[in-house]
């Protein structure tokens, strides 16, 4: 029996994720602790996973990416609050490896200073990534702003544009980050995406064809479908008595003022055939009004049981509500808010999945548009339900995982070489 230790950044949406891998993890005789959020512990214990909390000090620095003014200032936000976590997060890491010496580390994509820790341990670890893969390829458009997959010399040279854009807008985060790894002894990543080559393993909780299709993966991601796990939870006893077609709103669980989707919903769809439930979340419920009976607004839902209830979902474009309601065959209509929801929203589309909304566009014509042009796309949601499906998941997980644990695959080089084995 080995020791894991899964670290997280302070985010349910990154740890509900790898709750499955724990779970599979400890059910092949794993000593599994995952060290997270403070208020999860009475979750993680329920399900029978071992719970250390995070630095206070890290859950005191929330992501307020959402108030930058455009774009580039919100990501230069995002890797500013992830810096300042990050020397909590070194010493949170080295003492929960002090005082458990966990036998392989798996930490978070967003976890920047527990990274830089694990690797300059100098032995195998692995990290997750719950959210669309930043990596450049030829294959995909450059990360950020939704863009489809490139198809001619004039796509090219407007990703190369926005990547080079990226890199000098985040030099200054980016060599911070490189000065926190040389005082830890390990390379400089050099560029935001970087962190990402650097682990043995990159477990990526997503596949094709709601991912891009890649001609070549680096070697370190398995692509392995996403993870669903969720609490407990039962569906409402009014939720069997609404009439089809059902369409569920979600908003976004971390504050990011979204609420213009829960009013283009209920002004667009609630004269629509059919019934709206809509889940406020982060929001105060009492600020809508529900103007009939077939249109339910509450914070929470246990999405796990309504989603496969539900005939099609509008969302902002979260990978968790994203891929549960795909997972299910489920169609959808994404209204990205900010951070990575354009990429989640526009992969849906291009998938044939769903439709995205920017924005910008949003109100209760355009929205009751795109719910009629979504609707016709359940097939498209099917088939990327049976990719999921044959991902190989949690099981899948455990055996890569299972596979570091004793070996000399530690990082030395800056780089990895690239192949198709792993993300197949």
């Amino acid at each position: 029996m080995s020791r894991i230790l899964i670290y997280t950044s302070p985010a349910r949406g990154h740890l509900y994720p790898m709750m499955d891998v724990a779970l599979a993890l400890r059910s092949s005789g794993h000593d599994v602790v995952v060290q997270t959020l403070a208020d999860e512990r009475a979750t993680l214990e329920a399900a029978g996973v071992a719970h250390r909390p995070i630095a206070a000090a890290i859950e005191a620095l929330p992501l307020e990416d959402y108030r930058g003014g455009n774009p580039m200032v919100q990501l230069q936000r995002t890797f500013d609050t992830w810096l300042a976590r990050a020397p909590y997060e070194v010493d949170d890491l080295r003492r929960a490896v002090t005082e458990w010496s966990p036998d392989l580390l798996v930490v978070d994509t967003n976890t920047w200073g527990a990274a830089a820790y694990a690797e300059s341990l100098g032995r195998p670890w692995a990290l997750f990534q719950p959210y669309v893969l930043p990596l450049a390829s030829p294959d995909t458009p450059a990360f950020g702003l939704g863009f489809a997959p490139p198809r001619n010399a004039f796509d090219r040279l407007r990703d190369t544009a926005l990547r080079t854009a990226q890199r000098l807008g985040t030099r200054r985060q980016i060599a911070r980050l490189d000065a926190l790894r040389a005082s830890l002894g390990v390379p400089p990543v050099r560029r935001f995406d970087g962190i990402v080559a650097r682990p043995d393993l990159v477990l990526y909780r997503t596949a094709v064809p709601f991912e891009y299709p890649r001609r070549v993966w680096p070697a370190n991601v398995a692509a392995i479908g996403p993870g669903l796990w969720a609490p407990p939870g039962e569906s409402p006893p009014w939720l069997a008595e609404l009439p089809r077609p059902r369409v569920l709103v979600s908003v976004s669980t971390e504050l990011q003022e979204d609420g213009a989707i829960v009013e283009a919903a209920i002004e667009g769809l609630a004269d629509r055939p059919g019934s709206v439930i809509v889940t406020t979340a982060a929001l105060d419920p009492a600020s809508f009004r529900a103007p009939s009976e077939r249109v339910r607004i509450t914070r929470f839902l246990p999405h796990a049981e309504v989603v496969p209830e539900v005939d099609l979902v509008v969302t902002h474009g979260g990978m968790g509500t994203t891929q549960r309601a795909l997972a299910a065959g489920v169609p959808v209509v994404v209204v990205p808010w900010g951070r990575d929801q354009a990429e989640t929203g526009r992969r849906a589309e291009v998938s044939g999945a769903g439709v995205m909304l920017p924005k910008q566009r949003l109100d209760a014509a355009s929205l009751r548009a795109a719910v009629e042009r979504a609707s016709a796309r359940r097939e498209g949601a099917r088939r990327v339900a049976e990719a999921f499906a044959a991902a190989g998941g949690a099981t899948r997980a455990v055996a890569l995982l299972e596979g570091l644990i004793g070996s000399d695959a530690g990082r030395s080089s800056p780089g990895r070489p690239s192949s198709v084995s792993r993300a197949a």
